[in-house]
């Protein structure tokens, strides 16, 4: 089978985070016999190389080079509260349909578009169409009428709709009435193979996020905080990066916390492992997640997650008892959550045995072959 992968996120070069689970999807859509092809956006007039890893890339021109900022950056959202970013929007949308139409003129079979906007709305319309919600184009359904009046079309011509969790597929279901089975709702894979061993702990907290609102990361060091003050210290470690990161620093500041926060960064997806080796606890604050990856990586180093009650998809990861905890959105319920936990024996055991579940479920050969499910389907019109 040929596939076209369209894409705004994709890796531009080893270890970048951007999409990096598609180049995870392709690779093994490869292993299976399958051609891929992926499509993206160009980054500052920069094109890249014509593989990836193994896997053929086309990087599309849209603007120019100054302008080609829309993709690659978390800043999508943005652009499309104003007249201005909708016309660079627009601009991209013509450029990846071009492509792609190319592509299938050329013998493909089908489309695989994630997110449906640029990508969805970029797929030519008289071809097969696989359509993937990923969380923040769901999310943008939920709030905008305007987005849901574009959407729509696209959504009625997919052949397939897919999402990543129970919770996204309902956002879809309640503001465009397009029906999502169970057969459609599956995370895309992860780099399974670097989790080989179990959690042994003592490190204390870890966040694993983008900086930005959404995460709530602020939120980690408040409960860090409040948990000092009530007698247990604990460190905390926050792997990522982004534009709260000056303002989450300042937070780190005024509370005193010291040496007791590191700020690792972004790292690539084969460090996590590493990262989470010593984890006691994983704090996952953010609020209406499409999925919520970094739960599901902390369980499969065995190392025990607290989420928020309004979390979105990370609620069909993270257990309320057991290997987990759910919380109010406030530093006392996250550190009481934190602390249930550490004192809990049976904890760790049950993140193992939640572990083991999502280091099947998230193998790229599984989840690859969910995927052609899909794609035949699609194929039958």
């Amino acid at each position: 089978m040929r596939v076209v992968l369209l894409t705004h996120n994709f890796p531009r070069n080893s270890g970048d985070l951007s999409g990096a689970f598609l180049a995870t999807l392709a690779q093994a859509l490869i292993r299976r016999g399958h051609q891929v092809r992926v499509l993206a956006p160009s980054d500052l007039g920069d094109v890249g190389a014509a593989e990836f890893e193994g896997i053929p890339v086309t990087r599309v021109r849209y603007a120019p080079p100054n302008r080609e900022t829309l993709a690659y950056r978390g800043n999508m959202h943005e652009a499309i509260r104003n007249p201005a970013g909708w016309r660079g929007l627009v601009g991209l949308w013509r450029s990846l349909r071009r492509a792609a139409g190319s592509e299938m003129e050329r013998g493909a079979d089908l489309i695989h578009a994630h997110w449906w906007v640029p990508a969805g709305l970029a797929s030519p319309p008289d071809y097969p169409l696989v359509l993937t919600v990923h969380g923040t184009d769901g999310a943008l359904l939920r709030r905008s009428a305007l987005a849901r009046w574009i959407a729509a079309p696209v959504f009625r011509r997919a052949r397939v709709v897919s999402a990543v969790s129970r919770s996204l597929a309902a956002e879809v279901e309640a503001a465009l009435a397009r029906h999502i089975p169970d057969s459609c709702i599956h995370p895309m894979p992860a780099q399974v193979d670097g989790f080989t061993r179990w959690s042994a702990g003592g490190g204390g907290v870890v966040v694993i996020a983008r900086l930005t609102p959404q995460k709530r990361v602020s939120l980690a060091l408040h409960a860090v905080h409040h948990l000092a003050r009530q007698g247990t210290l604990l460190r905390l470690r926050i792997v990522g990066d982004g534009q709260e990161r000056v303002a989450l620093e300042r937070l780190c500041d005024q509370l005193n916390l010291g040496a007791q926060v590191t700020f690792a960064g972004a790292v690539p997806p084969k460090k996590i492992p590493e990262l989470l080796d010593d984890a006691d606890v994983m704090l996952f604050p953010a609020v209406g997640e499409g999925f919520g990856l970094g739960a599901a990586e902390s369980f499969m180093a065995g190392v025990p997650v607290v989420a928020c009650r309004d979390g979105g998809g990370v609620l069909s990861i993270v257990p309320e008892r057991g290997a987990g905890r759910l919380a109010d959105p406030t530093a006392e319920s996250l550190a009481a959550a934190v602390k249930s936990l550490l004192d809990d024996p049976d904890a760790r055991p049950q993140a193992q045995k939640l572990g083991q579940e999502w280091r099947d479920r998230l193998s790229p050969d599984r989840v690859a072959a969910v995927c052609e499910s899909w794609y035949d389907a699609a194929l039958r019109g």
